[in-house]
């Protein structure tokens, strides 16, 4: 994402977000330059990889969740990533065929990949769209969001580790409210967020260790509160548990998680607009 809404070029120069969260899930579409960095955040922080993973695993969960409980079938992922199975429309469509998906990105890189964010289910339907957030009419009014979802009909959006790398001057409130404000009532919010809200004094400290590592290759990597998270909330229906850490939301019976206990991953929260 860029404050202009321009869309970069692929820069192999420096570490790019998406390519280095592609290097935490275990993934190969980086660089060693993305790879240095990612290292940098693990020798700081050595159960990044882990946060990374309930982050992910959240996102499926609740996409899972959104499909069978609340019926929604049109979903928008926003800063979808570099592709890494399960996408979110292949557990959207594991439990309803017809589920339509549209991805955006503003990675050229991710474009690179957005065939295997295509492999839609005969029934439903995806499409990628090449778009910065930073603008999100670019996004609400393209016409492949409309050839493919009826803004009639209620849409899931999802914003998973997203707004942690929108810093204040852009209104990261603003952007997620153009973007909400076009979707109808029964629409549902899927928002993940590092915090800075951390009992641990020594962990907190590590986070803006972690920031520091980002800014060196150009990325702001800004952790919120609790509250400013919870502000991205604001007017809508929080689903329980509420927000909480993302490998909290909604665990699976039985279902471990390599985060040892009292380590952080990412608050986490699904809300539908009323």
């Amino acid at each position: 994402m860029t404050a202009e809404g321009k869309l970069p070029g692929i820069d192999t120069t420096k570490p790019h977000s998406a390519r280095m969260y592609d290097y935490y899930l275990g993934g190969k579409t980086h660089y060693e330059v993305d790879v240095q960095a990612a290292e940098a955040v693990i020798a700081t922080v050595p159960f990044a990889g882990a946060m990374a993973r309930a982050n992910r695993d959240f996102m499926i969960r609740a996409t899972r969740w959104l499909a069978a409980e609340a019926g929604i079938r049109q979903f928008l992922d926003i800063g979808s990533g570099i592709p890494t199975e399960p996408n979110l429309h292949q557990v959207a469509q594991s439990v309803a065929p017809e589920a339509r998906v549209v991805y955006t990105d503003s990675d050229p890189i991710v474009l690179q990949y957005a065939q295997a964010l295509l492999h839609s289910a005969p029934e439903g339907r995806t499409a990628y769209l090449q778009a910065d957030a930073a603008k999100p009419e670019t996004i609400i009014d393209s016409d492949e969001l409309h050839a493919t979802l009826d803004l009639s009909r209620p849409v899931a959006l999802s914003a998973n580790a997203l707004f942690h790398f929108v810093p204040d001057e852009w209104g990261p409130y603003k952007i997620l409210a153009g973007l909400l404000d076009r979707l109808p009532s029964g629409s549902y919010l899927c928002l993940t967020h590092t915090t800075s809200d951390i009992d641990d004094p020594a962990l907190a400290a590590l986070g803006r260790q972690v920031e520091e590592i980002y800014a060196k290759g150009g990325t702001t990597l800004r952790l919120r509160s609790r509250a400013e998270i919870g502000r991205f909330f604001d007017g809508l229906e929080l689903v329980e548990p509420g927000l909480v850490m993302a490998h909290d939301w909604r665990p699976e019976p039985g279902a471990t998680t390599d985060l040892e206990e009292g380590r952080p991953s990412m608050i986490a929260g699904v809300a539908r607009k009323p």
